[in-house]
């Protein structure tokens, strides 16, 4: 069974091409070990909502773009296993350091798909 890992982050809109750089660098990392696809989404209609809503969650200020992103793995084992390599990687030496966004705001979390239609 698939496995999902979701991320939503607020970047300032200024940083996109960092952003994206920094994303097709980690991306290509993450899939040379056995991730399938990665995707990530810059923010285009995400709207304020009443109680909650994406920028809340990341608690993005004025001037930042909440970026929705997902990688996928064939299982949770995969994806265990690509995590612990790719953060051993050179080629992601550093990043933490050079990160075009506020990694404290950051949330992500794994998910075990339950329809794919």
């Amino acid at each position: 069974m698939k496995y999902v890992d979701g991320f939503v982050v607020a970047v300032p809109a200024a940083n996109k091409q960092q952003y994206l750089d920094m994303a097709t660098r980690a991306a290509q990392v993450f899939k040379d070990y056995g991730a399938t696809r990665v995707v990530e989404c810059w923010g285009d209609d995400v709207p304020d909502g009443k109680l909650t809503d994406f920028r809340g969650a990341v608690k993005a200020v004025e001037g930042e773009i909440v970026v929705f992103s997902w990688i996928e793995y064939p299982s949770r084992e995969v994806r265990d296993r690509v995590n612990q390599e790719a953060m051993k990687d050179p080629r992601l030496a550093g990043m933490e350091k050079q990160m075009p966004f506020d990694g404290k705001r950051m949330i992500f979390g794994g998910f075990m798909p339950i329809l794919d239609a």
